[in-house]
């Protein structure tokens, strides 16, 4: 008996049900939509061998419902049913993915017959989209490479999600691939013709954030000569990625809520608010519970991304999937050699599991990338890895200094701030007060420093003037 799942869509409620009870005769596992939008949300619920839809429809038609299938479920066959007049419609949702379609009235032995073929097609590609997955180490999603069940759980999170609008926000370490994991949830979105806009929340003056996300009218500033679209404009229908959200101005955290609440924003000078259509993922590297708590983060702009979260693992706590992100920089960077370094030896992958990467993934690449360019033969060897891999030392980490090198917290204790402060004054000194030289000392970003800076209430010293002694 045929167990074969098939979603049929037709808004005509009378043609449904006896489509949807003869395919029921045969066999076949149904569900029944009576338009296109509630077919996608059975998709969300659901996976189906078969899509059985009406092409013409009041809302969504069928050539749109097909057209977010297609990248959503690629396993899914879609089988369009339309009227004499329609043809050529249904010719061009063929071209446009459709396994095939059917004339009304459809005739019994037809219409099983189709959706039997289809739902056979529909299981070779799912045993295919396996095999791959097997192959590559991924659910088939572009860029997201591991193993690890932490990583599958992530990817599985990643589909369910984005067929739809939900905000996410994506933690992790620094170059664990959030932004990866952000570009995966757009491409398999239905905003995934649009390009994908993103914007590094840290790496931008707040003086110049507003401007960088609202865009200006002519003239709102001395140099304005013409208007200047936002990134936020140039978002709408697409996805807007916040990377290292928890390092946005508070004045900016108040005017994002304003977009994510009211969907509404108004250029830099301009006197009119017009709407936008805007999926906003962020990114953090920082605990956002924490930096609510301590004041730094708006806590209602904080639930309004969190609505998915989604915790990438470091490195280290995946060492399994180091081979295959190896081989993936391997091909990713091969052309740097002509094609010349086919793989990397054993001993270099033992090291190359051994290691923590305290730069994750990021790191793992840009070794790679380096070996490869040092490397004079056609396998990487140890000697072509950076020294601290080959050591398995972490440079500039604490916790790799020996324990006669570590700093040993005193029995009465010690005043954090103090210490705190004195460590950030001695960075500004050796900087000579640069904040982006005394920042990366530390080891934190430019706009956590400079609120510490703030918070402390240290400044540059005043010059004293020159004197002159008149003898």
């Amino acid at each position: 008996m045929n167990r074969a799942s098939v979603l049929v869509v037709e808004d005509n409620d009378l043609e449904r049900e006896i489509t949807a009870d003869t395919l029921r005769e045969e066999g076949f596992a149904v569900e029944e939509a009576p338009n296109a939008r509630r077919a996608l949300e059975c998709l969300k619920l659901a996976s189906f061998d078969v899509v059985l839809t009406d092409l013409m429809m009041p809302g969504m038609s069928g050539e749109e419902l097909l057209a977010q299938i297609r990248p959503m479920y690629p396993a899914t066959q879609v089988i369009v049913i339309t009227a004499h007049g329609s043809i050529e419609s249904a010719v061009e949702a063929m071209k446009n993915g459709a396994f095939y379609y059917l004339t009304k009235p459809t005739d019994r032995d037809t219409l099983v017959m189709t959706v039997s073929r289809g739902a056979e097609l529909a299981h070779e590609k799912q045993e295919n989209l396996l095999l791959r997955e097997r192959l590559e180490g991924t659910l088939a999603v572009e860029g997201i490479i591991g193993q690890d069940p932490a990583i599958q759980e992530i990817i599985r999170i990643v589909r369910r999600i984005a067929p739809s609008n939900a905000t996410a926000l994506i933690q992790g370490e620094s170059g664990t691939g959030k932004e990866v994991v952000a570009r995966a949830i757009h491409r398999l979105s239905p905003r995934a013709p649009r390009p994908f806009i993103a914007i590094n929340c840290s790496a931008i003056p707040d003086s110049l954030i507003e401007n960088e996300l609202f865009g200006h009218e002519k003239g709102a500033f001395t140099g304005a000569t013409e208007r200047k679209m936002g990134l936020v404009e140039a978002a709408d229908k697409s996805t807007l990625f916040f990377d290292e959200i928890a390092d946005l101005p508070p004045s900016m955290q108040a005017k994002i809520l304003r977009v994510l609440q009211e969907r509404e924003v108004r250029r830099v000078g301009g006197h009119e608010s017009f709407r936008v259509d805007v999926r906003v993922v962020a990114a953090t590297n920082r605990n956002l519970a924490e930096e609510v708590a301590e004041g730094r983060f708006r806590e209602d702009l904080y639930y309004r991304v969190n609505v998915v979260t989604i915790t990438l693992p470091p490195l280290r706590d995946r060492r399994g999937d180091i081979p295959l992100l190896a081989a993936h920089a391997l091909q990713k960077y091969a052309h740097l050699a002509d094609g010349r370094v086919k793989e990397i030896n054993r001993e270099a992958m033992e090291v190359l599991v051994d290691y923590s990467w305290p730069g994750n993934v990021r790191q793992l690449e840009s070794a790679l990338e380096r070996a490869i360019l040092l490397c004079e033969g056609d396998k990487i060897t140890p000697k072509d890895l950076p020294e601290e891999v080959r050591s398995r030392k972490k440079p500039g980490r604490a916790g790799d200094k020996s324990r006669s090198d570590r700093f040993e917290l005193p029995p009465e204790g010690i005043n954090f701030e103090t210490f705190e402060r004195e460590l950030i004054l001695q960075a500004m000194e050796k900087s000579d007060w640069v904040i982006a030289k005394a920042a990366k000392l530390l080891g934190m970003s430019y706009r956590t420093l400079q609120y510490r800076l703030d918070k402390f209430e240290l400044k540059k010293p005043e010059a004293k003037p020159a004197t002159a002694e008149v003898k």
